[in-house]
């Protein structure tokens, strides 16, 4: 088998012929610094925001030797807009979202363009366009065929609060503004699915949907809520990816164990990234594990940042012992490959799960 195969098959629930491995995501500097094993070819380690087009393209065509070297099975592509920088530290996309970048490696936002419905009935969304979807259709010219190529977009949830300024003023207007809620998700799983047509035309193969839902104790929203302002919208872009002949699976962090089956009854066909600090990857194996495929759950946040090479080989190991059985498991970190991870810890983890993942 080769990578798509066995990232489709394990989606599918079946057995491929070794444990798929797959990041969601890797950082700029994280690229470059695992890149350094393979070649001096390189860009200088900056946000992605702030390259220009030499620099862009270096950086990319390093995350596709790093999935050839190491024989990883996919890639993560996300959408690529406009944005523009207003200071050292903050930037404006295409939607007027305002973001601060993080050395943590993820942007922050810090404003929105809709506070009220008057804004909002102003608002007009940007089109989805070929130009934002470059680094995807580079990627599947590189690798299509042999590797499986995911498209991440972000969420209803997550699109929503980016508008609104922030998660907490989401959370707000869903206890006072209940229907400008459902204005908001209906706006931005429109756009979704327009996003998700381009890129299955551009060479996607899987969809990620991402944002999160939970912290490391309990859901963001209450489970309620969760069905009434977001389940409706999941189960319209699953639904609508599945109608396409294709796979989607749904990214959160955190302790998500009180809606965990209405995401299973959505159908997405994976569940990533499965946190070890807050989640227990044998007993969903048990629970669930014949119903979604598991995804992750090599802990990104001691593990691959301070422990050593044989530690990182001994957790993939007793990991893939436990989720592997019966298929339907792809091998990842519990997040990303953020800036903290040391990428020895990272190629030793992809070298374990080919060592031990073969069924």
């Amino acid at each position: 088998m080769n990578g798509k195969e066995r990232m489709l098959t394990a989606l599918s629930l079946g057995t491929p012929d070794r444990v798929p491995h797959w990041e969601l995501a890797y950082n700029e500097s994280s690229v470059i610094n695992i890149a350094r094993h393979f070649t001096s070819n390189l860009p200088e380690i900056d946000y992605i925001q702030r390259m220009d087009l030499e620099a862009k393209i270096k950086l990319f065509d390093a995350a596709v030797l790093v999935i050839e070297e190491l024989d990883v099975d996919g890639i993560t592509m996300r959408l690529f807009s406009e944005s523009d920088f207003i200071n050292d530290t903050d930037y404006v996309d295409d939607w007027g979202v305002v973001f601060r970048v993080d050395p943590s490696g993820e942007a922050v936002v810090i404003g929105g363009p809709i506070v009220t419905e008057a804004e909002f009935n102003q608002f007009r969304p940007p089109q989805v366009k070929e130009s934002d979807l470059l680094a995807l259709s580079y990627s599947a010219e590189k690798l299509g065929g042999d590797r499986a190529i995911v498209l991440s977009l972000q969420c209803p949830f997550r699109r929503s609060w980016n508008l609104v300024g922030g998660m907490t003023n989401l959370l707000l207007l869903y206890m006072d503004q209940p229907q400008f809620v459902h204005q908001i998700a209906r706006l931005v799983t429109d756009f979704t699915l327009e996003s998700i047509d381009m890129g299955l035309n551009l060479g996607a193969d899987i969809i990620s949907l991402d944002g999160d839902l939970a912290f490391n104790t309990n859901t963001i929203m209450s489970p309620e809520q969760f069905r009434e302002y977001l389940k409706p919208y999941y189960i319209e872009i699953v639904d609508y990816v599945h109608h396409k002949g294709h796979k989607i699976f749904k990214h959160t962090d955190g302790d998500h164990s009180k809606i965990t089956a209405d995401l299973v009854e959505v159908g997405f066909d994976g569940l990533h990234p499965i946190q070890p600090q807050c989640l227990d990857i044998r007993q969903l194996k048990a629970e669930i594990g014949q119903q979604i495929c598991l995804m992750g759950n090599i802990d990104c946040m001691k593990t691959l940042v301070s422990k050593t090479t044989e530690e990182v080989e001994a957790e993939v190991k007793q990991t893939i012992e436990i989720a592997a059985p019966g298929g339907g498991y792809i091998l990842s970190s519990s997040n990303t490959i953020h800036p903290g991870v040391k990428a020895e810890n990272y190629i030793a983890m992809v070298k374990a799960a080919h060592k031990y993942g073969v069924y």
